[in-house]
């Protein structure tokens, strides 16, 4: 007797905790099936209690009350028998949570970083599919550096590159790497030099608003640069600083020289970046100068520093993609190559090399080949065109044989060199 009335309470509890929570109870959680349990003595049947659902890991929504007392989540069968729903392998997998979106790095992140004493990363890339592997290799600030004008466009300095043309190339690389790194983009020479600080605020807002980029970066701490920058900033776009070796301005300081070397030059430094600083500047890049003076620079001011050969007390470092994966291999190039600059991978030797095996497979015949030939024709196809090349094969024979002749005559002219060869007639 003791355990039908158990029994019956059980039933009760979980069929009230049913009724309380059915608006809740889904289709895909739960079976609308039902099991008719056992008649006590007097022959009244208990409440028809539906069949919970027999995905692993779950919640079931039956109410308090009845998954306190079933287990909750756990797996169970509310078969009289006892045995397991054979239909449970149909019963769909829970769905992967969609992949988080990579947070976005901001300026306010660099800052965060220095004062949580974390290294910050930067390339210098110019195109977009330099962009795609910066980003994917999950680095901190992709800079367009007017360096382009000397990597990938073959100048001798950066002075030449326009603001048309950094405007292209931000372009491509904000298609690279359109959301997770911070752009940063170079103002060329002659952009934002002006005692007109409106120039620079104009240009300035192209680079964003055409280009792309989230900050721009400008060369230089002069008293009449930090106006510039202060300008620039109250405008609202975010500037990056640059001082030591400032290569737009090779042709006042003799060249691409190391700089900071003696104490009042190092001194001086220190104050253009303390200027640069008080003008709203993020961020100064520290280019070729001694370590000691870089970290000093660095534990002066509140705003983080990027190195580029000076040394690891910065806050983080910069190099040039082509530079630090060897893409330029041919002389010049290694003749030229920063000291400062680590090569982290031998691309350019790899290039020259399948470049090479690809013009002697061509030459010799080799490629491409059936294995690189995969589209054909069927048989009657090919033998419906070539009984059509057979009804004019004698009309572009004779078309043929007339090309050819003219190609001849052309270059019998060309042999005789009328307009003279290295200053000699034949």
């Amino acid at each position: 007797m003791s355990a039908i009335v158990a029994r019956n309470r059980f039933a009760a509890s979980f069929q009230a905790g049913w009724v309380r929570q059915r608006t809740t109870c889904s289709l895909s959680t739960c079976s609308t099936r039902s099991v008719r349990l056992t008649t006590n003595r007097g022959g009244s049947v208990l409440p028809p209690l539906p069949r919970p659902s027999l995905v692993v890991g779950r919640p079931c929504d039956y109410g308090a009350g009845a998954a306190g007392m079933i287990g909750g989540t756990r797996r169970f069968s509310a078969d009289a028998g006892g045995s397991g729903n054979k239909d449970a392998g149909a019963s769909a997998a829970p769905k992967k949570p969609p992949a988080k979106r990579p947070k976005k790095v901001t300026v306010l992140s660099l800052v965060h970083k220095k004062r949580r004493g974390q290294k910050i990363t930067m390339v210098t890339a110019y195109d977009y599919p330099s962009a795609l592997h910066v980003d994917r290799a999950g680095i901190d600030v992709l800079l367009v550096g007017d360096s382009c004008a000397m990597v990938e466009l073959g100048f001798e300095t950066t002075q030449p590159m326009t603001l048309d043309q950094m405007v292209h190339h931000c372009q491509a690389v904000k298609r690279g790497a359109p959301s997770r790194p911070l752009l940063v983009g170079d103002l060329p020479l002659g952009t934002y030099e002006y005692d007109d600080l409106d120039v620079a605020l104009r240009n300035s807002y192209r680079m964003v608003k055409d280009g792309g980029m989230d900050a721009v970066k400008m060369e230089g701490g002069s008293i009449a640069r930090a106006k510039t920058v202060k300008k620039v900033v109250e405008g609202g776009v975010a500037v990056m600083g640059h001082i030591g070796l400032t290569p737009q301005a090779i042709s006042v300081i003799g060249g691409f020289r190391a700089q900071g070397r003696t104490a009042a030059r190092a001194r001086q430094l220190l104050d253009e970046a303390l200027r640069l600083q008080d003008a709203g500047a993020f961020c100064i890049v520290l280019e070729c100068v001694p370590s000691n003076v870089a970290e000093a620079i660095t534990d002066t001011l509140e705003v983080p520093t990027i190195g580029i050969g000076a040394g690891g007390g910065t806050s983080g470092q910069v190099l040039v993609y082509h530079d630090m994966l060897g893409m330029l291999s041919h002389p010049h190039h290694e003749q030229f190559m920063p000291k400062f600059c680590k090569q982290y991978a031998d691309v350019g030797h790899a290039i020259t090399r399948g470049l090479e095996d690809y013009r002697r497979d061509v030459e010799s015949g080799t490629f491409p080949g059936e294995a690189y030939a995969p589209y054909v024709m069927t048989k009657d196809e090919k033998d419906l065109f070539d009984s059509l090349l057979a009804k004019d094969a004698e009309e572009r024979q004779r078309r043929h044989d007339e090309a050819a002749e003219k190609m001849k005559q052309a270059d019998e002219y060309e042999q005789l060199s009328l307009y003279g060869d290295n200053g000699k007639t034949s």
